[in-house]
């Protein structure tokens, strides 16, 4: 009499388990296509701020310059956390001031003294990051300018600090040349993929940093994994795929070897 029972029970349980499970994986789903869409209007607005924002074009020119210097003179771990965190501060004020003034222009059509000042307060708050990251870098830099030229004794950079460096540089170059092209259909085809540049970028510095056959002949299968394998228009265009390969590998190249590697 109790066999039925427990087996009704048990189907019920495995029913009410499978159903629960199914939910969690809609969910997960839902909630990772939520985070992929939040990246792409961040990127949207970086590009957007690079497109119209003259200042912002100066400032990323001035980023990677601050970063190749840093490279040459062989600065700490330390000097270059201030130095990003600087190069960060200036480009988050620029973005925000852009936001206020976007948001402004929508809300007040004729001329208002408070819209002024509001704009005011904001572009004073990028010229008081900008004169931060000028004491920064002239408190980091300015101990190393005696040693401008070439000197055969100064050792590497860390491998980590150099890793990231190049990729710095090529996330900040991809961004800038979907900036560049803009809507013209012929310069979006040829743009660097972010995905390809990135995987060549870290299969490149892999390839430098261990110098063994074995390592690299991996490294160049996740890398052609990376870019093939993943969903998206960049691993169906072979010119962006080509471009973002290029690019990883020469700025990683040049990179480690503007580092002494």
């Amino acid at each position: 009499m109790n066999r039925p029972i427990i087996g009704m029970l048990v189907s019920w349980c495995n029913g009410h388990l499978l159903i629960a499970l199914r939910t969690d994986r809609r969910v997960a789903a839902v909630g990772l296509d939520k985070l992929g869409r939040s990246f792409q209007y961040a990127l949207a607005g970086l590009v957007y701020a690079l497109q119209t924002q003259r200042n912002v074009r100066i400032h990323l020119i001035a980023a990677i310059i601050v970063l190749g210097a840093g490279l040459y003179f062989r600065i700490s771990s330390r000097d270059f956390v201030l130095l990003f965190f600087a190069i960060t501060l200036v480009l988050m004020a620029e973005m925000f001031n852009t936001a206020l003034e976007k948001a402004v222009d929508l809300f007040v059509q004729e001329y208002s003294h408070l819209a002024k000042i509001a704009k005011d307060a904001a572009a004073g708050a990028v010229l008081v990051t900008a004169l931060n990251a000028l004491v920064v870098g002239y408190v980091v830099f300015y101990p190393r300018l005696a040693s401008l030229a070439p000197g055969a004794g100064r050792a590497k950079v860390a491998p980590l600090l150099v890793t990231l460096t190049a990729f710095s540089l090529v996330f900040l170059l991809t961004v800038a040349g979907k900036a560049w092209g803009g809507r013209d259909n012929v310069k979006e085809k040829w743009l660097p993929g972010g995905r390809a540049a990135l995987a060549f970028a870290g299969g490149t510095a892999l390839i430098l940093l261990t110098g063994e056959l074995l390592v690299a002949t991996i490294a160049l299968f996740l890398v052609l994994l990376a870019v093939y394998g993943g969903p998206g228009p960049e691993s169906r265009t072979l010119a962006g795929v080509i471009s973002g390969a290029l690019l990883g590998i020469l700025v990683t190249l040049a990179v480690f070897k503007l580092a002494g590697w």
